[in-house]
């Protein structure tokens, strides 16, 4: 870091918001104050965390929505009794006490809760991905049953791609049809603005970022790379491989030594929108070692074709 005059770490350093997130942030606004089931999907570290953190953070200042998160780590055992706590959690005050474990008895009682805030109540369930099909219908009727007591209650979901496919097919109309979806798109298109921005953020005040690295090597990874965690990752690695070699600043020679074989190959990519070997075998009912046949191009070629064809029409991403 004192080599590169860097002040901090390239990791967690702030916000780089896009037009596209700014006039993200203001649909997302207004679906959320109107009692809804709200999808939002993008690839594994294009931001969404971090943006659903700036969005909680403004309606908190904004106080007339109330705020709630579920920080359920295992969400393939998240079920609807898992959320309907972290709302109590989040909800109640002491007097209120924790929630009942009968059924009808902790609805009515988050019901008079909700009721008694008075205001728009907004759930945030992150890695929603991994809820099941059973989870998302008794969400969608949780929300129905709050709004015909004459109260908002609105559930975001943020996920990889995979959710917003799933909720496409058609075994899924009940909850796909009553679903306002949305694609986060993070700094795609803007991946040489968001590393001069990242760059001027790190380094001291005294530094350029020319002195860390080339014009073409910048260029180089925004031609290469699509997410935030890519970037940071690969501009780490290419200050550290620099800092052994004693040179500066980062040129593409360096950048094309760090960068990871095979870094768009059809597995890597999959696992971005969330499908990994596990995941396709249950949605194409077949084997997890034909899976990884297929991911490794080792299957007969009319199989590989069947495979292809039965993924594309259920939305998985097999081309860049």
């Amino acid at each position: 870091m004192t080599y590169f005059g860097l002040k901090r770490t390239l990791d967690h350093v702030g916000y780089f918001e896009t037009e596209d997130q700014t006039n993200l942030f203001k649909e997302l606004k207004l679906q959320i104050r109107q009692s809804r089931l709200i999808a939002i999907t993008g690839v594994v570290g294009c931001g969404k965390t971090t943006a659903l953190q700036r969005l909680q953070s403004e309606l908190v200042s904004e106080k007339d929505i109330i705020t709630s998160r579920s920080l359920a780590v295992d969400k393939d055992k998240v079920n609807l009794g898992v959320l309907m706590t972290a709302l109590f959690c989040d909800l109640s005050t002491e007097k209120d006490g924790k929630a009942p474990t009968q059924p009808e008895q902790r609805e009515r009682k988050l019901l008079a809760l909700i009721q008694k805030c008075r205001k728009t109540v907004v759930l945030f369930v992150d890695e929603a991905h991994d809820l099941n099909n059973s989870t998302l219908v008794k969400i969608k009727r949780l929300i129905e049953l709050i709004r015909q007591n004459g109260c908002n209650l609105s559930v975001v979901l943020i996920g990889h791609p995979k959710l917003k496919n799933d909720l496409l097919r058609p075994s899924l109309e009940e909850i796909g049809a009553r679903t306002d979806v949305f694609s986060f798109e993070g700094i795609r298109g803007h991946q040489t603005e968001y590393i001069k921005w990242l760059l001027g953020e790190c380094i001291h005040s005294d530094c350029i970022p020319e002195d860390l690295i080339t014009d073409e090597a910048i260029a180089f990874l925004a031609e290469r790379l699509t997410t935030p965690l890519q970037i940071e990752h690969y501009l780490r690695l290419s200050f550290e491989k620099a800092y052994q070699a004693a040179t500066k600043p980062v040129t593409v020679g360096i950048l094309e030594a760090v960068l990871a074989t095979g870094l768009n190959d059809l597995e890597p990519r999959l696992i971005r929108h969330g499908y990994n070997a596990k995941v396709l075998a249950e949605l194409l009912n077949i084997r997890v070692s034909e899976v990884n046949s297929f991911l490794r191009s080792q299957l007969p070629p009319g199989r590989t074709e069947d495979l292809r064809d039965q993924m594309l029409k259920i939305g998985i991403p097999l081309y860049a």
